[in-house]
């Protein structure tokens, strides 16, 4: 372990020109992989054309794409400027635009540049997965550390931008409200919400009509209960804790069972009132929202985890070094599962037969995310001994 974090410690793995070219170039080339099989790219395209032919933007269009659309009219307006475009063109822009929305992000995370080499390594394969799927989960992650930076910052206007995006978008982005009590303008905070979310209600009625948009948003939320009932028991969807635990059990039961004790797990995390001032309390929490939207979503899936892993590498960072043998075996193991589960590292029959039945991917995020409740939980007690700022610059120049 010693010779390979010495080998790692090269200055080449650090520059920053390569770490970025490697970065937007994986999703170069996993968008001229897909030209011709882009499935998912055609069902973005399309509500783009549904949404001016005012047509639904729900149902399936087997002559056009297989599978059926799932995200808000408001995707619409997102997808259009490249849909306009020739797919040869479209689709290897659209992965770059998408990938250099998370590039961007954590650029701007206050931390040493060091923290943030350690996260480009990390998430750049998922990176590349996302794009190869021509995902929109890196752009989720991406709006939600966005609004992280924004409420610390006190640019409350733009993390309410980015919040209500994320949520018109997958629903995903209302996890930034994890982060309104950091907020020090909380009156004007709930104002700019509301005033986003009019907006981004009204913006799709541009290029269709008030009628349809309002028909959409009803016929969406019965997409998303339609899409909820058939997660449960697929093997390619649901690969979260929900999945693991009714899975592993062979029952099926309400989700209900499972998530109102994660949500109250969640909320006890806020225990530690004086702390929300502490920027290692800070990015605890910030790491343990990406890692429980994964978990605890049964549209959960294998690309879904650009964001889970995101939150492990946070979690990483801000752990006392040296890091506890069991939090690097732990560490590991999870990175291990998360990037290579469906990798030929894995013999086909384990990830036939083991990993994917049971969604076995979840499981050490599942465990990373129950270690860090109980750091953060107890984080006046346990800042001394087990979290460490010791990735977070006291100033602003060690940021880049």
């Amino acid at each position: 372990m010693h010779a390979i974090v010495k080998f790692f410690q090269k200055p080449i793995f650090y520059d920053k020109r390569l770490i970025f070219a490697l970065w937007i170039g994986a999703a170069l080339l996993a968008g001229l992989s897909h030209l011709n099989k882009a499935n998912n790219y055609q069902i973005f395209k399309y509500v783009f054309y549904h949404t001016i032919e005012q047509v639904n933007l729900y149902t399936e269009y087997p002559d056009q794409y297989f599978d059926s659309n799932h995200y808000g009219p408001l995707f619409s307006i997102i997808i259009a400027p490249f849909a306009v475009l020739p797919d040869f063109l479209g689709i290897p822009l659209w992965e770059m635009v998408i990938a250099a929305t998370l590039l961007v992000a954590i650029y701007k995370l206050p931390m040493s540049w060091k923290g943030k080499v350690i996260i480009y390594w990390i998430a750049m394969l998922e990176v590349y997965l996302n794009a190869t799927n021509s995902q929109t989960n890196t752009l989720i992650a991406a709006l939600i550390i966005g609004a992280f930076i924004c409420i610390k910052s006190e640019k409350d206007f733009w993390a309410a931008c980015f919040i209500m995006l994320g949520l018109f978008i997958k629903l995903y982005g209302i996890a930034g409200l994890a982060f309104f009590f950091f907020s020090k303008h909380k009156p004007k905070f709930i104002g700019y919400l509301f005033l986003w979310g009019i907006i981004f209600f009204i913006l799709p009625m541009v290029i269709s009509s008030p009628q349809f948009i309002v028909q959409s948003y009803a016929d969406w939320y019965e997409s998303l209960m339609l899409k909820n009932t058939l997660n449960t028991g697929s093997v390619y969807q649901n690969i979260s804790a929900i999945g693991l635990i009714q899975k592993v059990l062979g029952l099926t039961f309400s989700n209900l069972i499972i998530l109102i004790p994660a949500v109250i797990l969640f909320a006890l995390q806020y225990i530690p009132v004086k702390e929300y001032r502490n920027p290692v309390y800070q990015y605890g929490l910030l790491a343990s929202t990406l890692i429980f939207i994964v978990l605890f979503s049964t549209g959960s899936e294998n690309s879904t985890y650009i964001i889970a892993v995101t939150g492990v590498a946070i979690w990483f960072l801000i752990q006392k070094k040296p890091l506890n043998k069991y939090l690097l075996i732990l560490f590991v193991f999870t990175l291990f599962l998360t990037l290579f589960a469906n990798s030929d590292l894995i013999p086909a029959f384990i990830r036939r037969e083991v990993i994917r039945p049971y969604s076995l991917k979840a499981f050490p995020s599942l465990l990373v995310w129950l270690i860090l409740v109980y750091q953060l939980t107890t984080f006046r007690k346990a800042s001394g001994k087990e979290l460490s700022g010791h990735y977070l610059p006291a100033n602003k120049a060690e940021e880049r």
